[in-house]
């Protein structure tokens, strides 16, 4: 399978530049696998085109304001000390640092992008902050401008990078972030801190809207999966059977999985909000068709021909040409089906992307 065959066009002024004043008012393109047909809504319609017996799973992760900006130092003969975090360092030129991934918490290890990646050497020392409040050294590089960089220690790590870092907006908003987007950049069911690209499809929901699932009785749970280099990553080859996922972090709670698996075992469907739920659930559930209360690292890369084992239903944005999430969606719907999906909606001037409208895509019954 060609990666080329995910390919469609898209209009620059297309790509949403800036959320709505009112989460809930974005667009959504109901999708019925069952019939081929494609509906134009908007997203206060969702909870009216769900079951009285789904179950919607969301994935509760927050995104870090990982997006740190400093400066770099040449190898230093000894170590910067945090209480004078100038000497022996000969700054150089300016860097951005992408936080994807804490690998350790007790050496407050991390995998990150950095520009400009070629150069940026192990050894090297970072600097971020006006007054340098957090130090960080090259460990490791990858291929991609890839490194793994340790952070000095800090009382308070994560207090600091709230205050030094910013919000890590994906490339196509061509802005800098500002302090609404420290919201709106976040669901507002939000609540484990990690990733480091917000799961979009949840932001399209307010207080109002989950009311009023509440007052339908539509159960829902919570999943944790914290966005990384496997979500966003863009692919590098020809063949999509060729394309490797980073591993990113998930979580599921005891009473997520009784939820789930209850729903399940009943013949409820499964309503995913977002690729990030799915691969969480479809990872857990690979070997036994049941999801696990368990932590662990999700490498799933779906694409068309698998075989769903317990999503039934997904909300989810519109993706990038040729991206992972786009495959899974077209492995979700049929390539077919989402591709002229698409070319829907750039016919009908929908946002696309992050801060952008959706889709709600219906399966044949609880599985593919």
């Amino acid at each position: 399978m060609q990666v080329s065959d995910f390919n469609y066009h898209l209009p620059g002024e297309l790509i949403a530049q800036q959320p709505l004043e009112d989460r809930a008012s974005s667009r959504l393109l109901h999708i019925q696998r069952s019939n081929g047909s494609l509906a134009d809504r908007t997203f206060r319609e969702l909870p009216a085109l769900l079951r009285p017996d789904d179950l919607v799973v969301f994935n509760n992760t927050r995104v870090l304001p990982g997006r740190l900006f400093g400066r770099r130092s040449g190898l230093l003969a000894q170590p910067v000390s945090p209480r004078n975090p100038a000497a022996k360092a000969f700054l150089q030129g300016e860097i951005e640092v992408l936080l994807t991934r804490q690998i350790t918490a007790e050496h407050n290890d991390w995998e990150c992008l950095v520009r400009p990646g070629r150069k940026i050497g192990v050894g090297e020392r970072l600097f971020f902050g006006e007054n340098a409040e957090l130090q960080a050294e090259v460990l490791s590089r990858g291929t991609f401008g890839e490194r793994t960089i340790r952070f000095a220690a800090v009382p308070d790590f994560f207090a600091v990078l709230e205050r030094v870092g910013h919000i890590p907006l994906p490339p196509y908003i061509n802005r800098s972030d500002n302090p609404e987007d420290r919201n709106r950049y976040q669901t507002i069911y939000a609540r484990e801190p990690g990733s480091a690209a917000a799961p979009t499809a949840g932001l399209h929901f307010t207080p109002q809207i989950l009311q009023d699932l509440k007052q339908r009785k539509i159960e829902t749970a919570e999943v944790t999966l914290h966005v990384g280099l496997g979500t966003f990553q863009p692919v590098r080859v020809e063949r999509v059977e060729e394309h490797k996922l980073h591993t990113e972090r998930y979580s599921i709670s005891p009473t997520a999985a009784e939820r789930i698996n209850a729903a399940l075992a009943s013949g409820r469907r499964l309503v995913a909000i977002g690729t990030t739920t799915v691969r969480t659930l479809e990872y857990s559930a690979r070997l036994t068709g049941q999801v696990q209360a368990e932590s662990g690292e999700a490498d799933i890369f779906i694409y068309p021909g698998y075989a769903f084992r317990v999503v039934g239903a997904l909300l989810t944005n519109f993706h990038l040409p040729q991206s992972t999430l786009l495959m899974m969606v077209s492995a979700f719907a049929g390539r077919e089906l989402v591709l002229r999906a698409y070319e829907h909606a750039v016919a009908q001037r929908y946002r696309f992307y992050s801060y952008g409208d959706c889709m709600f895509v219906e399966s044949f019954d609880n599985r593919v």
